[in-house]
């Protein structure tokens, strides 16, 4: 393995006069990825030792590290090194503006957080019962963490209404095997959660856009799709939706409550990015305890690997359907990223960790802004922007071009149920590591919207 300074069989031999010096290092990396001489996770040695086993400048290795990483071979972490990219990471544009996942908080360090929570929990507990399997709903002391977590949206909440789910995805396919049929159908906004239709794809689901306006879902034509489609469950993003980045004011929400109850519906209420807003307004779910699942997954506020959500449902025997569909289909979460995220949240972590990642929303969304093009809609602390195509482009057209500049970005098909599909894409922002790596990926977009602009009107 590599990971060691003194085994550097990948090497090449230098060939000064054949092809740059820097490109024989650049294939030799490329060969052992694609041999398996480097496999992924291994560090590369410091670029100093390289340059000086070769007898070759600094800039020269540096080179060649810099074109591997842009070629998705490499990953560079600060503090720790360079490593070998994952085959998940090689397969992903190397500026990826695709994937809604929160941004790496700024002066906080990830792994750091991780390993020193990871120790104190082993310090303190018995390893093999933590490492066993658990079933349930979730132990007291996880739902009581959960219960606080969900405060700021949902008042106060005793700890046994609280369910502890394997991520939201895990949890919206328990509700939907509890809650539904083949062929039954599911009342969603027009543009809604891919999730959420590819979950209705699988189980047999009949999903039916509702109409909404700028504030969101129509509470009048949500009970009229009731009545015709005969539906018994509605699901709704009301915070920061996903992708049209409309937040419900309380009115909505409250004539939304007061639809559902008159319908007789139950709500899915999935609110991944609630916490993420300075001021979160109160969850449709507070206001329909009885007849609403809340999930709060934190996927999307602090870290995708945590893989966890806290689910409240209606009533204590929907709790025991739903932890019960849970063991079915994923078994369980991960005991130690549960107990990872409850001690977070109890020594003030989790939300330490939310408020970093809150900040850097705020200044990529500035920076968003500032680069792209006028008429995207977003929220100040959100995760993505939902932007409008000139006109000169279709959607497959520009998701081409940016992609020809190494960027991933998505557009309407993705998140469309019925009604017209707009002429729009969903520009996440926090997906690139670094702000700088991510000002310029917004660039070269910005580039890719008017250079083709420019181009049909210079052969016009």
């Amino acid at each position: 393995m590599l990971s060691t300074e003194d085994d550097q069989g990948w090497l090449p031999h230098v060939r000064p006069g054949a092809t740059p010096i820097y490109q024989q290092i650049l294939d030799a990396i490329t060969a052992a990825v694609e041999t398996g001489t480097l496999r992924a996770g291994e560090r590369l040695p410091p670029q100093r030792l390289v340059a000086a086993r070769l007898g070759v400048d600094l800039t020269t290795v540096t080179r060649a590290y810099t074109a591997a990483r842009k070629s998705n071979l490499l990953v560079a972490i600060p503090g720790r090194g360079t490593f070998v990219a994952s085959q998940e990471n090689r397969l992903t544009p190397p500026l990826d503006l695709s994937m809604n996942i929160p941004p790496a908080p700024k002066d906080m360090r990830l792994g750091e957080l991780i390993e020193t929570g990871v120790s104190d929990i082993l310090r303190r507990s018995n390893v093999e019962q933590l490492m066993s399997y658990h079933s349930g709903p979730g132990a007291l002391a996880d739902r009581s963490a959960g219960a606080a977590w969900l405060e700021p949206v949902l008042g106060r909440l005793e700890s046994d209404r609280v369910v502890i789910m394997a991520g939201a995805q895990a949890a919206l396919a328990a509700i939907l095997s509890v809650e539904t049929g083949a062929g039954d159908a599911v009342l969603t906004d027009e543009l809604t959660y891919p999730g959420m239709v590819q979950l209705a794809r699988q189980m047999g689901l009949r999903l039916v856009g509702v109409a909404g306006d700028e504030h969101g879902m129509a509470p009048a034509a949500l009970e009229e799709a009731c009545l015709r489609e005969e539906a018994r469950l509605v699901y709704l993003t009301p915070t920061m939706h996903n992708p049209t980045a409309v937040t419900m004011p309380p009115a909505r929400r409250q004539a939304l409550a007061e639809a559902i109850r008159r319908a007789g519906l139950r709500l899915i209420e999935d609110d991944p990015y609630a916490v993420l807003a300075t001021h979160p307004l109160a969850a449709i779910a507070a206001l329909v305890p009885d007849a609403a699942y809340h999930i709060s997954t934190v996927s999307k506020c602090l870290t995708p690997g945590l893989r966890c959500a806290f689910v409240v449902p209606p009533s204590t025997d929907s709790g025991e359907a739903l932890a019960q569909a849970g063991r079915a289909l994923v078994q369980m979460p991960a005991p130690m990223m549960v107990a990872l995220l409850t001690l977070w949240i109890r020594n003030g972590m989790a939300m330490a960790l939310r408020d970093g990642v809150r900040a850097e929303a705020r200044e990529r969304q500035s920076l968003a802004r500032r680069i792209l093009p006028a008429g995207g809609s977003a929220q100040p602390e959100g995760l993505h922007v939902w932007q409008p195509l000139p006109d000169h482009w279709s959607a497959a057209e520009l998701i081409a071009a940016a992609g020809r500049q190494g960027l991933g970005i998505i557009g309407a098909d993705a998140f469309h149920v019925s009604g017209p599909e707009p002429r729009m894409v969903r520009i996440s922002l926090g997906a690139i590591s670094q702000r700088a790596q991510l000002e310029q990926a917004l660039q070269t977009l910005a580039q890719v919207f008017q250079t083709e602009a420019d181009t049909e009107a210079a052969t016009s």
